[in-house]
Formats: structure tokens, sequence, C-alpha cells
């Protein structure tokens, strides 16, 4: 696994003051595996080690690859990985448990590195955290991951813990929803939120009779990544660098069972519904024009940040921290947020940005998450 922390920022007095109260976000961390595919590499690969000789499927998934956007992910299967369970890659063949006995270390390491980058750039002991908010759609296990790495990181006995599983792509604004909430319901409180991926459960030889699985292929990257979120930050000890002042969740039901696939309506359901979700939020800071703000929207794949901008005429730059996330990790599902944010925070800096703005994503149900952000 690489540790990747975000860049290291010296504690400063923030350009705007937090609201008292409110929860701000204090720092942030990532971490990857040590396999890094650039995407013109994966395609050969993927045929190679699943042993599939079907030019047709090889073409299209080819094709995907070019659409996508995305450049470089990283990714836990490898190939000493297909040596020990051949089975994988084999149709037809049960893998349930193998799979489990790679991906829960695989996440659970992940998240752990992840959070010491991120408690590293927040510079507090580990015993000041309070609460742990775990995010992950990739492991199957009780006790779960919040459990393992609240004992691998030294947390005191009496953490509270929350895991929240199997939101998918939405997971990571849901998380920073309920660290807020228990950042401002209990004063004096640090939440540390980890989220955590991997593609090993999905992970299938290519089938005509599933397309949608070289959607996943061509899209889906592993990593994992965590913040810490309190109120009211201790002045010359905590850099806050954004403020999550209001949260909003909205719902429609269109699922008809469990799937792990990308919807094709789903572009079509977020250009149907996003205006008005974005109104409620922006209403709460008296906010109307929708280029006013920055973005921090996850990007499920391009259709979905095409949508969204012609939609709201968003101009090109407003979602240039979102493609970029998509391009350097793919479509790291709950992860995929932060990535974002950490190139928000240093575009806000530079450019001395929007004091506004909202972070998005968009998953199964069809789930809107938002959180109306103020950059501190």
């Amino acid at each position: 696994m690489e540790r990747n922390g975000a860049p290291k920022h010296d504690v400063a007095l923030a350009r705007r003051p937090p609201m008292p109260g409110k929860a701000t976000v204090l720092a942030m961390g990532k971490a990857f595996p040590s396999q890094l595919i650039p995407q013109e590499c994966l395609v050969e690969g993927y045929f190679r080690d699943t042993k599939c000789q079907d030019l047709a499927i090889k073409e299209k998934l080819e094709r995907l690859c070019k659409t996508t956007t995305v450049k470089t992910r990283y990714t836990v299967m490898s190939k000493e990985i297909l040596e020990k369970y051949p089975e994988l890659a084999t149709e037809g063949s049960p893998t349930i448990k193998q799979k489990l006995e790679i991906a829960n270390p695989a996440v659970l390491q992940m998240a752990m590195e992840a959070s010491l980058a991120c408690i590293e750039e927040w510079g507090r002991p580990v015993g000041d955290i309070t609460h742990i908010v775990y995010v992950s759609s990739s492991e199957i296990r009780l006790p779960g991951g919040d459990l393992y790495l609240a004992s691998q990181l030294g947390l005191r006995s009496d953490v509270g813990r929350i895991m929240l599983y199997f939101l998918g792509c939405y997971g990571g604004v849901t998380g920073l929803r309920v660290a807020k909430d228990i950042a401002e319901n209990n004063p004096g409180s640090r939440v540390l939120l980890t989220t955590s991926e991997t593609t090993i459960l999905g992970f299938r030889p290519p089938n005509k009779e599933r397309p949608y699985d070289l959607v996943g292929a061509a899209l889906f990257g592993d990593g994992a990544a965590a913040v810490i979120v309190g109120t009211d930050p201790i002045p010359g000890k905590e850099s806050p660098f954004m403020e999550l002042n209001h949260a909003v969740q909205q719902w429609k039901t269109i699922g008809r069972g469990i799937n792990f696939k990308l919807g094709r309506d789903l572009p079509a359901k977020i250009e149907e519904n996003i205006e008005e979700f974005c109104k409620k939020l922006m209403e709460k800071a008296g906010l109307v024009e929708f280029n006013d703000l920055f973005w921090a929207v996850h990007p499920g794949g391009p259709a979905i940040l095409n949508r969204l901008e012609s939609t709201l005429k968003l101009r090109s730059e407003k979602l240039e921290c979102s493609r970029r996330a998509l391009m350097d990790y793919g479509n790291v599902s709950s992860n995929t947020i932060f990535y974002v944010m950490e190139y928000m925070r240093e575009a806000l800096k530079r450019k001395g940005g929007e004091e506004w703005g909202l972070a998005l994503a968009f998953g199964p149900g069809i789930t809107f998450e938002g959180i109306l952000m103020r950059s501190l």
C-alpha cells in the first residue's frame, strides 16, 4: 500500500473565521494500493489475466476506456492474487469467500494508512479523537472495519463508532453529514471519518451477457480517504479549511433489487432533479447564482458531470477538480469526493476562491447527498 497524505499545511489563521458551533473539516489524508494502472494498459492486462479470447468484448472495453476520461487508477487486484486464486478469473466459479479474504484486510489497510496521514496533518494526539465514522461498500464482516480500525489506531475504548456499509458512491458525503451531526451535537468532539473501497468484490471475467461489467472495469478504482471534523477549532493548534454549513439528503425510488452497476438512466435522473436540489441547499445562505459557487461533485462518470454542467449552465472551470480526480483515480466510490475536495482546497487557496460551494454525490436509490460548504 502507498500512504498518500495531503500536502502538509502549517497551522495558520483561517482567511474567514468559522461560525461558532458549525462543523469544520480540520485535516485530510488518503491512501492507495501499490499497483498503479495506466488506462492504456488496462485492457491487455485484464484480458490476459482472465484468459478471455473474445475480440468483440475486447474492442468494446477499449472504446469504453477512451470515453471515461480516466488516465490512471490504483488497484488491489494483482497477478499474485490471481495466481493464488485462479478461480476469480474462471466464469461461474463460487468466489465470494475468496474475495472477502482479499478485500477485508486490503480495505482495512488502506483505511489505516489514510487515517494515519490525516491524523499526522491534524497534529493532535490520536487520543483526542472521540468518534469514528467508517464507510465502505467493499467489505462484509462482523464486527466491522470500524472496530478493527479503531483498535489498530489505538483509539480510546470508549470512542463512539458508526459503520456505514453499502451506500455506494454517495457514501462519502453521507459520512460528512453524519460526522457534522455528531460534531455539532457533542461540543468539543473530534470525529474521524474514514472511507475505503476496492473493486475486488465485483471482479469477474468479461462476459457478453454482462456488458455493464465492462463499464466497471473501465471506470472504477481502489483507495481510501480520511478527514477529521469538529466545531470551534482551537487557535494555533488546528487549521480548518472548510465549514460544513448545511446538509440535505433526497431520494427517489427507482431500484428493483440488488444491482452493482451504473444505471443507464442515472445521468437523466440527475438532470431532472439537480437544479431543485441545489437551490434547496443554496437558499440557506441566500445564494442564487450557480456560477458564484465552487463545486465539489462526485465524478461518477463523465456523462454525469457533463449533464450537471449543461443543466446548471456552469462555466467549464467549475467542475475542473471533479474531472481531475476522475482522470487521476477513476471512480473510487465513496472516497472520490475527498480527492475532489483536496484539489478544491488547493485551487481555492491559489486563486482566493469563492466563499460558498456545494459538495454533491449521487448513488443507489437514486439518492442525492449534498452539503452547503463554506471555504475558510
